[in-house]
């Protein structure tokens, strides 16, 4: 079972995003049967495997394994990851990219969030788990320490960038990003 799966497909977005759906992924954390699914929302089994096989059909849930009940086939059915995310791509891009030249803009972090999603989910997705590092923290700033703090870090991120950027090692992404709170 994958960690993630990441959908950018949105056909399989338009699978996972029914809330009857996603109740029976919870249920498929671990191996089970429409007929178990069923007695634990309320629901026939019939109604539950016709979700299960829209969820099979789309990728997201695997049979792992068949059982004889009274002479027939059950199917037992797992969730293929532990958690999905869904890419912006699925809904696509609405108007012209936002320019990288837009360091102060909202679109330009947007953008970013977005190349990291999809670099990490297809990380996430490989065989192997590599090394990464997060870091986070509050700050708060004046009006007048605003254009201060942005050179400041940019001159420290550059100066990171520029004494990591050899030829060799392994290639990693190093993002920084800075934003408003909402206030409380």
């Amino acid at each position: 079972m994958l960690d993630t799966l990441y959908i950018e497909d949105v056909t399989q977005a338009d699978a996972l995003l029914k809330p009857k759906r996603v109740e029976i992924l919870r249920h498929l954390a671990e191996p089970n049967t429409c007929t178990q699914i069923g007695g634990a929302l309320g629901e026939t089994p019939q109604a539950i495997y016709y979700h299960v096989k829209r969820l099979q059909a789309s990728g997201l849930v695997t049979l792992v394994d068949e059982r004889r009940v009274r002479g027939i086939a059950e199917g037992i059915y797992q969730a293929v990851a532990k958690s999905f995310w869904v890419s912006p791509a699925c809904v696509g891009r609405l108007g012209e990219p936002r320019a990288r030249e837009e360091l102060l803009g909202l679109g330009y972090l947007l953008n970013l969030t977005e190349e990291m999603s999809r670099d990490l989910a297809q990380l996430a997705s490989g065989p192997v788990v590599l090394p990464s590092f997060g870091i986070a923290g509050d700050i708060k700033l004046s009006p007048e320490d605003g254009a201060a703090f942005v050179s400041e870090l940019q001159r420290a991120f550059g100066e990171v960038l520029q004494k990591y950027s050899g030829s060799e090692g392994h290639a990693f992404r190093l993002a920084l990003a800075c934003y408003p709170q909402q206030p409380s």
